[in-house]
């Protein structure tokens, strides 16, 4: 299931560009009205962008959720706020278990910027986080494939972007990556 609680709706249009374009698979994607335990329960897995403009829906989905995964620009100031977040997290979930996972998100590609570095080493300090190593570099291939509704795999199926892609996904989905690797051979 594919909830869009930010109230940008930025994943509703790129859903809705999907299906202008005549792309294959076309993507339900729900409102904020689907962020209740009915309606997710109907899932195996549910992925739900959030967005801070709409406090009331990151409460909502926090307190639904078993995982929030966090990405994380390199910057001393995203770093400061994503431990302020963390504690909001911990705030909403209380002693329920969630996984929390943080990966760098438009990391940098100039070999001589250190910012992600630094990034890093900050991120994989934080108690309680999994610090997730596949990165998503700034790369222009991420612009245009949201601009046209496509993944960056179905634009540039052999390019970086997608090797950064699938290395993230791998990380998060470990097993139903080995399921598509399996089916492959």
């Amino acid at each position: 299931m594919i909830i869009d609680a930010d109230p940008q709706a930025t994943l509703t249009d790129v859903a809705a560009v999907r299906v202008e374009d005549g792309h294959k698979p076309i993507l339900k994607v729900n409102d904020s009205s689907a962020l209740n335990q009915t309606a997710m329960k109907q899932a195996d897995e549910t992925l739900i962008d959030i967005g801070t403009s709409s406090m009331d829906n990151v409460h909502k989905a926090l307190s639904l959720a078993d995982r929030v995964v966090v990405p994380v620009p390199p910057s001393q100031a995203d770093i400061w706020s994503i431990q302020r977040f963390l504690n909001y997290v911990r705030s909403v979930t209380g002693k329920r278990k969630v996984d929390i996972f943080c990966f760098i998100n438009r990391a940098d590609t100039h070999l001589t910027v250190r910012e992600t570095e630094d990034a890093e080493t900050a991120l994989i300090s934080l108690l309680g986080v999994n610090f997730i190593k596949a990165s998503i570099s700034q790369r222009v291939v991420f612009r245009r494939s949201f601009s046209e509704g496509l993944a960056v795999f179905e634009l540039e199926p052999n390019g970086k972007g997608t090797l950064e892609l699938n290395a993230l996904a791998a990380a998060l989905y470990p097993k139903i990556v080995i399921q598509l690797i399996s089916k492959r051979k």
